[in-house]
């Protein structure tokens, strides 16, 4: 190894990493409650596979309804 692959290597060698643990687990309970919703308001077998549809992409459906109050 040189002493530029070494510098690398150890507890320093990503000093702007960001542990983003708490944001999955806040998306993960969102994608929870989002599927009970939607699929628990499905009449029908395809409504609650387009709910669960939805349920993944919810946060494209918040961030929209924002841009549109700003609008």
């Amino acid at each position: 190894m040189t002493t530029e692959e070494t510098s690398k290597c150890g507890p320093d060698r990503d000093k702007n990493h960001v542990n983003t643990g708490a944001s999955g687990a806040v998306y993960g309970l969102g994608l929870i409650g989002a599927a009970i919703y939607f699929i628990g308001q499905a009449a029908t077998f395809w409504a609650g596979v387009l709910g669960f549809l939805k349920a993944i992409i919810w946060p494209v459906f918040l961030i929209l309804k924002a841009f549109q109050a700003l609008d």
